[in-house]
């Protein structure tokens, strides 16, 4: 049998009402809350960068395929549709079809003499889901005595539904299957509210081609709301064909490719691959991370804040079980004096402090699970932590729980404690058992 264990126990039932039960209490309530406060910011953190990056993703796709001349600009220079990666013809395998790929990125890829880390592997854990052809072109709405400006993209039949038709509130997504082109637009609530439109109206918009002012008129099909207010009041979306006529391009040019990949984290992977091993000379990848860096420097920030709020967290939880500790041992000195004069060694004796403190940790721990996690999913669920939707781009604080995290942050904030508690727990050693036995 496990003799510091045994006594640790033993310490702690008879240890409920005296002093250091009270200290012990406020011990195991600060790493409860600590713990609750850590899955709390985990899991809120990690939801609201998935919530965003899904939005911003679900409406431009991860990649983008563009001429390699095309700068970031609304205007964009035409590209063929018939590209190999698209049609899959000439024996080439179709960009959407790819799976994870695996292959090693060479110092001649990057075109520089010289690559200081040598040959790279390139590894991803999912493949593409989806590839849409996409074409932007700027305009002026005139409704009624409003002008606005609006960046009008265009999409075509295999654009995918799947994201945005969720964020439809009025109206429907535009029909285009039909073999002629749609007048009909989706435009978002911001637009509409500021030029008092409503589904079935119809505008003017006017444009600037080659010196020359052309308008069209356009009739409201849907209205939808992301919530990422900088982009919906800039953008509206039509058929991919209106734009085309437009700019008097032919049917099989558009302004580039929207990629969508399976997993977010293969977004660099995909991004080189596609670039260096799918792609001609005369076209280009960009992740949607390049395009609009802005947010997602942003996002990356919250990386920072999760970090310290763990750090400050762990930090209150040791200082509570160092002091409660200290006064475990202070408390007990008379039975530390008793073990030495038996025969007990140093380390035994702290063993037994330190088998005490794990089941403090331990009560904590799950008490701070319980709460952390109890509260997590009434958020989910209820919803009931609300936020300013054009400033955070969502209107309820997204929750995701994470099991793993979660377990990682228990184990992790147990050892810390435990090893940390080693310091505190070496005040044994330096008891004289003689002193100790007579100290009341």
């Amino acid at each position: 049998m496990n003799l510091e264990y045994f006594i640790a126990k033993r310490v702690a039932r008879g240890g409920q009402s005296s002093f250091s039960g009270k200290i012990i209490i406020i011990a195991i309530i600060a790493i409860m809350l600590s713990m609750a406060v850590m899955i709390s910011a985990t899991s809120l953190i990690s939801g609201f960068k998935k919530e965003i990056s899904e939005k911003i993703f679900g409406f431009w796709g991860h990649i983008h395929i563009t001429d390699y001349n095309t700068e970031n600009s609304v205007e964009s220079i035409p590209i063929s549709t018939k590209q190999d990666f698209y049609n899959g013809k000439n024996g080439a395998l179709l960009l959407s079809d790819i799976g994870r790929i695996n292959h090693i990125a060479r110092a001649s890829d990057t075109g520089f003499p010289i690559n200081l880390l040598g040959d790279r592997e390139v590894k991803s854990s999912g493949g593409v889901k989806h590839v849409q052809v996409y074409a932007n072109k700027a305009g002026i709405i005139k409704a009624k005595d409003q002008l606005e400006g609006i960046v009008l993209k265009g999409i075509g039949k295999d654009f995918d539904w799947s994201f945005l038709e969720k964020y439809i509130i009025e109206g429907q997504k535009l029909n285009l299957q039909d073999s002629v082109e749609t007048n009909g637009i989706l435009i978002s609530e911001s637009t509409a509210k500021r030029l008092r439109l409503e589904v079935g109206n119809k505008f003017t918009v006017h444009f600037v081609e080659s010196g020359t002012r052309i308008q069209r008129l356009f009739k409201i099909s849907g209205i939808y709301k992301t919530g990422l207010e900088e982009y919906d009041k800039k953008f509206a979306l039509i058929d991919i064909r209106r734009i085309q006529q437009l700019n008097g391009w032919s049917e099989n040019e558009v302004s580039g490719f929207e990629v969508f990949i399976e997993d977010i984290d293969d977004l660099d992977a995909f991004d080189e691959y596609i670039y260096y091993q799918v792609l001609g000379p005369k076209l280009m990848s960009k992740s949607i991370k390049d395009v609009y860096p802005g947010i997602f420097n942003w996002l990356n920030l919250q990386d920072v804040n999760e970090r310290l709020i763990l750090a400050l967290m762990i930090i209150v939880s040791i200082v509570n079980m160092m002091t409660a500790l200290m006064i475990l041992i202070l408390e007990r000195t008379n039975m530390v004096g008793i073990m030495k004069a038996l025969g007990s060694t140093n380390f035994s004796v702290r063993k037994v402090f330190l088998y005490h403190a794990a089941y403090i940790i331990v009560i904590g721990l799950f008490l701070g699970n319980l709460l952390g996690i109890g509260f997590c999913l009434l958020q989910k669920y209820f919803g009931f932590i609300r936020l300013p939707e054009e400033s955070y781009y969502v209107s309820i604080a997204p929750v995701d729980i994470q099991p793993f995290t979660i377990l990682l942050i228990n184990l992790g904030t147990f050892i810390i404690i435990l090893l940390v508690l080693l310091i505190p727990s070496m005040l044994v050693s330096r008891i004289d058992p003689v002193k100790a036995i007579r100290f009341k």
